[in-house]
């Protein structure tokens, strides 16, 4: 199903550590993806990095990035980002969802952090696309899908709305060598509930997939998925992987819908 004029498609992409530049493969996929979408206007991020509640709107102007990670080398800490902020969509955002009974404060001073500049960095590198950076509010899949429903209407205005996270995420696979038969498990489970568009397993993963506890001991790198799955809802029978296969054992599987 083609995406209709002027309607942008929606991502859920697994976003890597800093050391995702130096890959000899995961860069070069993230530009290709890029490179065969619409130009957004702006994008809408909604990282597995920024828990806050309630739902919090920051990097509306370009601020300092969040070098959210520790223990990697210096020169990790010298990446720069300096995208345009979008504080006419921050507007329309807080009006839209405070209309639909969400309340939204800002944190204008709170910049982008690793789950969004790094693969911005790949697929807008030239950092000339506005980015607004939106929070988690809650972890609770029902209550993101529901967010997600009220930001589709931004695909009609040129926003590109992508949930950035990891399809698997347990730093023990790091430890090991190879992928762990739990990270392959959930990531063959997960391309197929997704292929299904069986929104009721993915939402209830945590009972319904296999190895779900080691896949995800803590749920907030598949929870933006969930943001992606409301924005995308009438659209889900047109899903496809773009990027799948595993690095350092963890699954880098992302999604574009429409």
């Amino acid at each position: 199903m083609p995406t209709p004029a002027g309607r942008m498609p929606v991502l859920y992409l697994s976003h890597g550590a800093p050391p995702l530049a130096d890959d000899p493969l995961w860069p070069g996929q993230l530009a290709a993806w890029s490179a065969g979408l619409p130009r957004p206007r702006a994008v809408l991020m909604v990282s597995a990095h920024w828990e806050e509640a309630p739902l919090a709107l920051g990097a509306t102007t370009t601020v300092p990035l969040v070098h959210d990670f520790w223990g990697f080398p210096e020169r990790y800490y010298r990446v720069r980002y300096p995208a345009p902020g979008a504080p006419a969509l921050a507007e329309r955002l807080r009006k839209t969802l405070r209309r639909a009974g969400t309340p939204v404060q800002d944190l204008p001073e709170r910049g982008l952090d690793h789950g969004a500049y790094v693969p911005l960095g790949e697929m807008y590198p030239r950092a000339d696309v506005p980015v607004l950076q939106m929070s988690l509010p809650t972890l609770d899949p029902r209550r993101l899908l529901e967010t997600g429903r009220r930001l589709a209407p931004l695909r009609e205005e040129g926003v590109l709305i992508v949930g950035s996270g990891f399809f698997t995420h347990n730093l023990a696979a790091l430890r090991h060598s190879g992928t762990p038969a739990w990270s392959a498990e959930f990531d063959h489970w997960g391309q197929e509930a997704l292929a299904a568009g069986d929104v009721d397993a993915l939402l209830d993963f945590w009972q319904k997939s296999p190895a779900a506890r080691l896949a995800h001991p803590r749920t907030e790198h598949f929870a933006p998925l969930f943001v992606a799955l409301g924005a995308a809802e009438d659209e889900l029978g047109s899903q496809r992987s773009v990027i799948d296969g595993f690095w350092r054992g963890l699954a880098k599987r992302s999604v574009q819908f429409g």
